[in-house]
C-alpha cells in the first residue's frame, strides 16, 4: 500500500483507545504502540507534511501495511502494547540494551582464590556467579566482599610467592590481611572467602545475622580468639556497607530516572536504590531521535516487563503521559501499590538530577566517540572521491586450498565499527579450479542479487562502499558482474599490500590512490583488509579440516558423504568416532549394523571383533590418516 493509501485506510479507524501494529511488505513487524484515540495517533504517520523523528521516518518509508486492535481503556491498551513489544521485538520499537552485557563474579580454584568481576564466562574450572546485567552492582559487589573480609586482589599467586616480596598498601590500610607474608592459613583464608561468597549471594543482613550467630557459639565453648575475628568481621562488614551510603535513609527502596535529549539522542539514566544504597546504575542510549517524553513513555513499561524487581517507588524527572495506567500495571506486576512521581522535596530532587547528570555524561562521551567516527569516515570519503561518508562498508576476501576450492568471507564496517551480525560466508559454486578473479565476481554478482530478492538481514541492505582484496584483476571482475544490478552505483575498489602482505594502496578504476599518507585512513583501511582476510582464513580452515575429515571416512566401505557428515554431527570428531563401540555408533548415529562394525574394523584393524554390546579383545586404537591424527588433539568440526 501506498502513504496516501495507508492514510486514508487510519481516517477510517475508531477514536477509540487500543493498539496498532505497522507491517512492512514482507508481513514482518516493524512497529507496535498504544494510542488514545487509534484514528489520530495512525494517521499522523502517513499525512503528508508531517514532520517526525528520523528513526520515525525510516519505519514510515519501510511500513506497507497495519493492523489495529481495539481495547476498552488506555490502560489494557497499555498491557497489550508491553505483551506486543516483548512477543515480537520490532525492529523500530526502542531495544534495552545498555553497552556493557552481562557480568559475572569469578572465584578462583586452588589454595588462596582471589575473587574478580569479569566480563565474559570461561570453561576454567572456577566458580562463577552470575550472570548480571549491571557491571557497576558486580564491581559494589567484589569490592564490598574484598573489603569485609580483607581478600587479597593483587596478582600474586600463593604459596608459590610467600614471602618475595612485601605487604602491599591494601594490607597497610587495613583492606587486606597479606596472605603474602605466609601467616595466614589456607583454611583460615578459605573460611574468609567463603564468607565473601555468602555475602555476595545472601547480602548484608543474613551474612551478618549468620556471623553473630557463630560468634555467640564460639564464645559460649570459650573460643575468645576465633569469636574476635567474627566479631571483626562483621563490624568490617558494617562499615563497608555504611561507607557505601550515598543517600540518607529517607528512601529506602527506589528507582530513579532522568531522560536527557543531546548530540542527536536521548539517553535513560537508572539509578537503583536499596536500603538506602546504590545497588545499580545503567544508561540506556537511543540515537536517532531527540523526543524524551516519546522515549520514556515507551521505555518505563518495558523496563519493568516482567524481568526485574518492581521497587515501592519510582521517581522521575517528568511523569509519562500514561502514569496512572502504567502505576496500575506494575501495581498488579508486584502484588502491592507502586508510585511513580516526580519528587519536589527531599532527596528525591537530587537523586533525580544525579541520574540526569550520569546521562548528560554519557550522552557526551558517545559524542565524542561519535565525532571520532565521523572524522575519520569524512577523511575516508575525502580520500576517495566520495560524495558523502560511507555508513557501511562491506569488504570482500577470497580463501582457497590446493585442490581448487574456494569460500569467500564478507565483513561488515558501520559507522566505522565491525557490525559482526552482519559477516557471511560464500562456498563457492560456479568456478572450476582456482580462480581469484572469477570467484570473487560470483560472490559480489550473489550479493547483488540477494539484495534485488529482498534479502534478510544485512543483505537487505546496499552497501555505501565496497572494498574488495585485491588489485586490478579483482575490481575489473568486480565491475563487470555488477553491471546492471542494484549494486552498480556503488563505489568500489580493490585493496592491494606490498611483498610483506600490508596494505599498500588503494586500487580504482582510474589506477591507485596511495594512503600511506593519511594515517587515520591507511590504519582504518588496514584494519578491514585483516579483518576480512582474517575471516574468510578462518572459514577456509574451517571447511577444509571437515572435508578432510569427511574424506577419511568416506575411505571406511559403506561409508557415504551422507554418514559421514551424520558421524562427524553427532559425535564431532573423527577420534571419537574411532573410540566409540559399534552399539555407541548405531545408538548415537543412528547408522546400520552393517555399517558400525566396518567403522570399528576400519580405526581397530586385527583387533578381535566386537558384538553390539561387548568390549574388544584389543585395547589398542590405531588412526588411519593423518586427519584422524589431527582430530585426536581434540580438534572440533
Amino acid at each position: 500500500m501506498t502513504k496516501q493509501e495507508l492514510y486514508e485506510k487510519a481516517k477510517r479507524l475508531p477514536l477509540l483507545p487500543g493498539v496498532y501494529i505497522i507491517k512492512d511488505k514482507t508481513g514482518e513487524i516493524i512497529y507496535i504502540g498504544k494510542a488514545k484515540r487509534l484514528r489520530l495517533r495512525v494517521s499522523q504517520y502517513f499525512r503528508e507534511g508531517v514532520p517526525h523523528e528520523p528513526k520515525v521516518t525510516r519505519m514510515i518509508e519501510h511500513a506497507y501495511s497495519f493492523d489495529f486492535i481495539v481495547t476498552t481503556s488506555e490502560f489494557e491498551a497499555l498491557v497489550l502494547e508491553c505483551s506486543q513489544i516483548k512477543l515480537h521485538s520490532p525492529k523500530y520499537n526502542i531495544l534495552l540494551k545498555d553497552d556493557k552485557g552481562y557480568c559475572f563474579i569469578r572465584v578462583g580454584k586452588g589454595p588462596y582464590p582471589k575473587i574478580s568481576a569479569e566480563l565474559q564466562k570461561q570453561d576454567d574450572g572456577a566458580q562463577w556467579i552470575g550472570p548480571y546485567m549491571s557491571s557497576f552492582a558486580v564491581r559494589e559487589m567484589v569490592a564490598t566482599a574484598q573489603d569485609s573480609f580483607k581478600l587479597h586482589r593483587c596478582g600474586r599467586q600463593f604459596p608459590r610467592d610467600f614471602g618475595k616480596e612485601r605487604p602491599c598498601l591494601n594490607y597497610h590500610i587495613g583492606k587486606c590481611m597479606a596472605p603474602c607474608t605466609g601467616k595466614i592459613s589456607e583454611a583460615a583464608y578459605a573460611e574468609c572467602v567463603d564468607g565473601a561468597v555468602r555475602l555476595i549471594k545472601q547480602g548484608k543482613n543474613e551474612i551478618v545475622r549468620s556471623l553473630r550467630q557463630r560468634m555467640e557459639e564460639a564464645s559460649e565453648a570459650l573460643e575468645f580468639e576465633k569469636a574476635a575475628t567474627l566479631r571483626d568481621q562483621i563490624n568490617a562488614i558494617e562499615k563497608v556497607a555504611n561507607g557505601q551510603r550515598v543517600v540518607q535513609s529517607t528512601i529506602k527502596q527506589a528507582d530513579v530516572f532522568s531522560f536527557v535529549a543531546a548530540h542527536g539522542a536521548v539517553c535513560a539514566a537508572m539509578l537503583s536504590f536499596r536500603e538506602g544504597r546504590l545497588v545499580d546504575k545503567n544508561e540506556f542510549t537511543f540515537p536517532d531521535t531527540t523526543d524524551a517524553a516519546e522515549v520514556r513513555e515507551e521505555f518505563l513499561p518495558r523496563f519493568y516487563n516482567g524481568v526485574r524487581e518492581v521497587p515501592k517507588l519510582i521517581l522521575v524527572d517528568q511523569l509519562p503521559e500514561a502514569a496512572t495506567e502504567l502505576e496500575q500495571m506494575l501495581g498488579e506486576q508486584a502484588g502491592r501499590k507502586v508510585t511513580i512521581s516526580v519528587p519536589q522535596r527531599g532527596d528525591g530532587p537530587r537523586l533525580v538530577q544525579m541520574a540526569a547528570l550520569n546521562a548528560s555524561e554519557s550522552l557526551t562521551l558517545r559524542s565524542g566517540r561519535v565525532s571520532r567516527e565521523e572524522r575519520l569516515l569524512d577523511e575516508v570519503a575525502k580520500t576517495l572521491g566520495l560524495a558523502s561518508p560511507p555508513t557501511v562498508i562491506e569488504s570482500y576476501d577470497i580463501s582457497n586450498w590446493g585442490e581448487g576450492t574456494s569460500v569467500a568471507g564478507m565483513v561488515v564496517f558501520e559507522n566505522g565499527r565491525p557490525k559482526k551480525s552482519g559477516y557471511r560466508r560464500f562456498k563457492i559454486k560456479s568456478v572450476a579450479g582456482t580462480d581469484d578473479y572469477a570467484s570473487m565476481a560470483e560472490v559480489l554478482w550473489r550479493r547483488a542479487y540477494e539484495y534485488a530478492n529482498e534479502g534478510k538481514g544485512q543483505f537487505g541492505v546496499k552497501p555505501d562502499l565496497i572494498l574488495l582484496d585485491g588489485g586490478k584483476g579483482q575490481l575489473s571482475s568486480v565491475t563487470e558482474a555488477l553491471a546492471g544490478t542494484a549494486f552498480e552505483d556503488v563505489p568500489t575498489f580493490g585493496m592491494v599490500k606490498d611483498d610483506r602482505h600490508r596494505t599498500r594502496a588503494i586500487v580504482s578504476k582510474e589506477g591507485e590512490i596511495a594512503i600511506s599518507m593519511h594515517k587515520s585512513v591507511f590504519a582504518f583501511i588496514s584494519t578491514i583488509q585483516n579483518e576480512v582476510h582474517r575471516f574468510s582464513i578462518e572459514y577456509q580452515r574451517t571447511a577444509g579440516k571437515k572435508k578432510a575429515f569427511s574424506s577419511t571416512l568416506m575411505q571406511i566401505p559403506g561409508v557415504g558423504q551422507a554418514t559421514a557428515k551424520k558421524l562427524l554431527r553427532t559425535l564431532k570428531t573423527v577420534h571419537a568416532i574411532s573410540e566409540a563401540t559399534p552399539q555407541e555408533l548405531i545408538e548415537k548415529a543412528g547408522i546400520p549394523t552393517r555399517t558400525a562394525d566396518a567403522v570399528w574394523a576400519f580405526y581397530h584393524p586385527g583387533g578381535a571383533e566386537v558384538d553390539n554390546g561387548g568390549q574388544s579383545g584389543d585395547n589398542n586404537t590405531i588412526p588411519q590418516s593423518g586427519a584422524a591424527d589431527e582430530a585426536a588433539q581434540g580438534e572440533l568440526i
